[in-house]
């Protein structure tokens, strides 16, 4: 995984270079190239590396965003928050995942019905009768859901993990706008710190059913004011 979500953003983000190509055709680019750096590989196995994707491009004006599978951009507005996602994915298995948030994280029983959900979701990944994420096929990037907008109308921007928005759609310890406020105040290690602390409170999953006790987190902030920009 590792390493190929390092290939996919490199030739995500060379695929994008130009600043005008749309931001689909970049990721379905990329993910043709990706795939073909390892031929040797049965590619339509479900077991293939995947990764959910999500963009956010400033250009002239403007602000592109694209988000394929869960990994949410968020915006911030004079007229409040934008949460662009794609919840596709909790569509699925709805029943596989009810046994599972019933079990205590960590279990070999919550183990192994986490492995048949996970089993169950391979089988229909980037199919019409499932959910759409990033992995050898280039037609997924056909269905990530794309937009944008003014540039004026954003104050500023987070781009994240599922790992990080789950403080607020999940463990709803926090609001999006709390979230953005610490982001500005304090930054992303500390923001990170706070989830982790926060599922600390519940390592077995019996508040916040969930696969395992913490998952990856990872979050980028704009702040698009006349100081510029704070990463």
């Amino acid at each position: 995984m590792p390493w190929y979500v390092a290939q996919l953003g490199g030739h995500m983000m060379a695929a994008l270079a130009a600043g005008d190509r749309l931001l689909s055709d970049g990721l379905a680019e990329a993910l043709e190239k990706v795939a073909r750096l390892h031929p040797e590989c049965d590619l339509k196995n479900p077991g293939t590396p995947s990764a959910t994707v999500a963009i956010l491009r400033e250009r002239s004006g403007y602000f592109d965003h694209l988000v394929l599978a869960d990994s949410p951009v968020v915006l911030e507005g004079a007229d409040g928050i934008t949460v662009l996602t794609d919840l596709r994915v909790d569509e699925v298995c709805q029943d596989l995942r009810a046994e599972t948030e019933r079990l205590q994280t960590g279990t070999p029983e919550h183990r192994a019905s986490v492995a048949r959900l996970v089993a169950a979701q391979r089988e229909i990944r980037n199919t019409p009768e499932g959910y759409w994420v990033a992995a050898a096929a280039p037609d997924a990037a056909s269905h990530a859901l794309t937009g944008t907008v003014a540039a004026a109308d954003v104050r500023s921007a987070a781009v994240m993990s599922d790992g990080v928005s789950r403080l607020v759609t999940e463990y709803q310890m926090a609001t999006w706008e709390a979230l953005l406020s610490q982001l500005r105040q304090s930054g992303p290690a500390t923001l990170i710190r706070t989830i982790r602390d926060v599922e600390a409170t519940d390592p077995y999953g019996q508040r916040w059913p969930r696969y395992k006790a913490g998952d990856d987190a990872a979050v980028a902030f704009c702040s698009f004011t006349q100081d510029a920009a704070a990463l």
